[in-house]
């Protein structure tokens, strides 16, 4: 080793690079999963509700908060009885607290179904484009990920959904509905058809399921049927909770008992249950925005079509537009403007959530001043999209 000269700083931390450690094998070259957090005036890119919790909710929070402060000392609840009862009321459907599992996020939901169902030897297959944590899931839990393309207007059907597990032999199918990135929905009879057809574990995750025009459509309903059915869904979009971090599988009491025995001990903090059972317990209040945000959702909808964009019909709060010839130069020309969105799913496309009126406001007016410096698609390819969203809308 070599001796350090008198006087020679000491480094501050190790020079290793990232390329020089033992990693796995499949994280070689991987990035951390993140959507870029900027310090920007309008931030529309993640989804999040715009709208913070109520002065009284938030004191309520406050004082859950500071009575789970004094006994901090002590581990939390690990079956998190209170809030599993509290999210079981809130459900419906008769679902009891023994069929609810609560973690931190959806994510970490996704993360110990995939421990107790997939692993080595097991494959998940789900249905692109969609949300791109789902090969990180996969990845993460060593189990293989497969994917089989949604229709032309980002649709599922039975039959689609059932030859690609039976071409993949998939022990575990995940369904998002609606959709992340195209906020296109799957009808709860699809699903029914599906899970009385296979005995692979079937996911529906119902992230945004409250945005939806009638949310009481739920795969849910569905449980007393298919004891291999698990809806996954989560407090962070409706409730405006994306920084309490509370995700919860729905599903037959065996499975919730499978996904407890994969769990870390006291996964869930005495503060997060505090805050959540709070959230829950003024749920009227906590939801009163939705349907504010899904009509600003369908005024935006057609405010792009009007001005020539082709736009994906969502049943969630964001939006899939475009067609772009170099959607990225529409994302920097956007953020040159101050506005904040996506660049995710089909090329030629961007992802706007809905924000608060004046957020909105923003958007439109970035928009209407980049929209003679900006190039979309050949009218060819843009007829195309738009003549099969028309066929969907008159299906309906």
């Amino acid at each position: 080793m070599r001796s350090r000269e008198p006087g020679e700083a000491i480094p501050r931390v190790n020079p290793i690079s990232l390329s020089q450690l033992p990693l796995r094998p499949e994280l070689v070259g991987e990035e951390p999963y993140g959507a870029p957090q900027l310090d920007v005036p309008v931030c529309l890119n993640v989804n999040e509700n715009p709208y913070p919790p109520s002065e009284s909710v938030r004191r309520q929070m406050a004082h859950a908060v500071s009575r789970s402060a004094s006994g901090l000392n002590r581990y939390p609840d690990r079956e998190a009885t209170e809030l599993r009862r509290a999210l079981a009321e809130y459900v419906g459907f008769g679902v009891g607290s023994d069929q609810v599992w609560p973690a931190n996020g959806s994510n970490e939901v996704m993360t110990q179904i995939l421990q107790a169902f997939g692993g080595p030897g097991r494959r998940l297959l789900t249905f692109t484009p969609t949300y791109s944590m789902y090969p990180e899931y996969a990845r993460n839990t060593h189990t293989d990920y497969v994917t089989a393309p949604r229709d032309a207007w980002f649709g599922l059907d039975a039959a689609r959904i059932l030859a690609a597990i039976a071409a993949h032999r998939a022990d575990v199918v995940l369904i998002t509905t609606p959709n992340n990135p195209t906020g296109t929905t799957v009808p709860v009879a699809v699903i029914e058809e599906v899970c009385r057809a296979t005995d692979a574990i079937v996911v529906v995750d119902e992230a945004y399921q409250e945005f939806t025009d009638t949310p009481e459509d739920s795969a849910i309903a569905l449980l007393p049927k298919f004891g291999r059915l698990i809806v996954v869904r989560t407090l962070s979009k409706a409730f405006a909770l994306a920084g309490g971090r509370v995700g919860y599988a729905v599903a037959a009491p065996a499975v919730i008992d499978a996904l407890r025995i994969v769990r870390l001990p006291y996964h869930l903090s005495a503060t997060t249950q505090a805050v959540a059972r709070v959230a829950l317990a003024n749920a009227p209040e906590m939801l009163e925005r939705v349907d504010e945000l899904r009509e600003t959702r369908a005024g935006l909808e057609e405010w792009l079509r009007l001005h020539g964009f082709d736009v994906v019909p969502s049943q969630s709060n964001f939006l899939l537009f475009g067609r772009f010839t170099d959607r990225h130069e529409v994302f920097s020309r956007l953020l040159d403007q101050g506005v904040l969105v996506r660049e995710v799913g089909p090329d030629g496309f961007l992802r706007v959530c809905a924000g608060t009126p004046a957020e909105t406001d923003a958007f439109r007016k970035a928009i209407l001043t980049i929209l003679p410096r900006i190039s979309l698609a050949p009218s060819d390819a843009r007829d195309q999209v738009g003549t099969k969203r028309r066929v969907r809308e008159e299906s309906r």
